[in-house]
């Protein structure tokens, strides 16, 4: 398939277009931009900074991608965006390029209207960002995960694989992966049930979850979470669920870890 543009796009000298990208009418594509076969772009989208998208995209009107970061510190020459095949982008969705080790979004991922993700975000495989979602600088999403519309995430938070944020949240602690959250601010309300089972996890896996979830948050408060995460480990025993939440527990961070809300203390 031919390679089409509308005759008032602007494509600068040095990017790059895969087989049978279409560009349509009034969008901007930046120099150093490289895009991917199959990639559809509808009116008024710009595409600049050093970019990198993958094959079968499609980018919604008055989406940019690419900007600079936000960060008035930044040296705005700095890092770059790669973006995985088949990421769709509404309109008005703002991606930026990072200011340090880029901006990486991974395959299949979806940006509703209005969507804006900050420098050097590093979101994974099948990531849903709702309308309005605004991602703080350095926020790490893990494959799967759901960000519901409205919600406010703080930067170098973690939001864990599978997880749910709940619309109109401002999320400033880590996620663990598999969670359901949600509020201002945000706490854990146990698992994403209707997610997973979406997800295809049967009903034995999610009950070890629930297990989990409990040994975590609900069981001996007498001991520490550090304790409670050793305890955890030795259940491990190849249990690939229970060793991505000893990765994702174990990982240093920035932020505190999101939590139940304490029993008694209100909605």
């Amino acid at each position: 398939m031919a390679t089409t543009v509308h005759p008032t796009a602007i494509i600068e000298s040095g990017a790059r277009l895969g087989e049978g990208v279409a560009v349509g009418p009034y969008c901007h594509i930046g120099p150093d931009v490289v895009i991917g076969p199959g990639a559809r772009f509808h009116a008024h989208v710009v595409v600049t900074g050093r970019t990198t998208i993958g094959a079968d995209g499609v980018f919604f009107p008055f989406a940019v991608i690419g900007g600079p970061s936000q960060d008035l510190k930044a040296n705005l020459a700095e890092g770059d965006l790669v973006i995985g095949p088949r990421c769709l982008a509404r309109e008005h969705v703002t991606i930026n390029t990072g200011v340090g080790d880029g901006t990486r979004i991974g395959d299949d991922c979806v940006f509703l209207a209005g969507a804006h993700v900050a420098h050097d975000c590093r979101l994974g495989d099948g990531v849903v960002l709702s309308n309005q979602v605004l991602l703080g600088g350095h926020v790490d999403i893990d494959n799967g995960a759901t960000i519901g519309g409205g919600t406010a995430v703080h930067q170098f938070v973690r939001i864990g694989a599978y997880a749910f944020i709940g619309g109109l949240s401002g999320v400033e602690g880590d996620v663990i992966p598999f969670a359901l959250a949600s509020g201002n601010r945000a706490h854990l309300f146990g698992l994403n049930l209707v997610g997973l089972r979406r997800r295809g996890f049967d009903p034995e896996r999610i009950a070890g979850l629930n297990a989990v979830f409990r040994q975590l948050f609900d069981t001996d408060k007498s001991l520490v979470l550090s304790e409670r995460i050793e305890r955890l480990a030795e259940c491990e025993a190849g249990n690939a669920d229970i060793s991505l939440l000893l990765n994702f527990l174990r990982t240093p961070s920035h932020r505190p870890l999101c939590a139940p809300r304490p029993r008694g203390s209100g909605a």
